[in-house]
């Protein structure tokens, strides 16, 4: 079985050398790069199954490699950082990563966040099924595809995840945890946060107007629904 590529971007010797070691120990193929720069030449000439990515480098942070890797990639990122500030990670998630470790942290949550986002980038096998058509939005299941008009939508893994699971739920409320622990998983149910910068990642890439959803729907205090079948 092919080796999955990981990248791994800080500008601390001592945190490439620990995620690294840590990664390799688990069977990963390991790249490093120390600043954003290279990171970025790196991703360009090279396919990677995930991004270990540090906030806090001088030159590029982590913030602005990360916004640039989504323009024409949507390989998993995790972000990594001193600061476990909240809008730091509301941040990191508005900017496509897909999920977060404030340092220090130990070995077994670093691998255990890996394995969960490599998880949910996989497509789960299913059976065939007809498009869902609700106004001008047009979702293909089979070719996991997204349209607006007929203008295609490319969205990440954990998007279209998140997005086929409301739609299948459509016309029901669902509760944050409920959405949280089907997208996420279990060790996610309180992880607000995430679901709440992905609603808005969706809204801004499907909704005609985010202000006043047509498709997403809040249900205040409760959680969301999507819109029943027109």
């Amino acid at each position: 079985m092919k080796k999955q590529r990981v990248l791994i971007v800080d500008d601390e010797p001592e945190t490439l050398k620990y995620v690294g070691a840590n990664l390799r120990a688990r069977g990963y193929d390991i790249v490093t790069a120390g600043d954003g720069r290279a990171a970025l030449k790196i991703a360009n000439e090279t396919a990677f199954d995930l991004i270990v990515l540090d906030i806090g480098m001088p030159g590029l942070d982590g913030f602005e490699v990360c916004q640039a890797i989504r323009r024409d990639s949507d390989v998993p990122i995790v972000m990594l950082s001193a600061r476990g500030q909240e809008k730091d990670i509301v941040r990191a998630l508005d900017l496509g990563a897909d999920d977060y470790l404030t340092k220090p942290f130990g070995a077994e949550e670093l691998v255990a966040r890996v394995r969960a986002v490599m998880r949910r980038a996989t497509p789960a096998a299913s059976a065939s099924r007809p498009p869902l058509v609700i106004g001008e939005l047009k979702i293909d299941f089979d070719a996991r595809q997204v349209a607006i008009q007929d203008r295609e939508i490319h969205l990440t893994p954990t998007e279209y995840n998140l997005l086929t699971y409301l739609a299948n739920h459509a016309g029901k409320v669902l509760t944050h945890r409920m959405l949280l622990q089907a997208v996420w998983g279990a060790e996610y149910a309180t992880e607000s946060d995430y679901l709440w910068a992905y609603i808005r990642r969706l809204r801004r890439k499907l909704e005609p107007d985010p202000a006043n959803p047509r498709y997403i729907l809040t249900e205040p205090g409760v959680g969301y629904s999507f819109a029943a079948r027109e």
